[in-house]
């Protein structure tokens, strides 16, 4: 027997937010660990964040 509970729909990748990269000009898409702080977000990786 199956559960009754419904999964909630997932956004597609391409419905997620997207900034662009301070460092490297890349687009990078939203992060669920960045959910609290997507508005202080600045660059793609820790990499790009040394190097600025």
């Amino acid at each position: 027997m199956r559960c009754g509970r419904i999964m909630p729909k997932m956004p597609k990748k391409s419905d997620l937010p997207q900034k662009i990269c301070a460092t490297c000009g890349r687009p990078f898409l939203w992060r669920r660990k960045w959910a609290s702080v997507w508005a202080e977000v600045r660059f793609c990786s820790k990499r790009c964040k040394s190097q600025r």
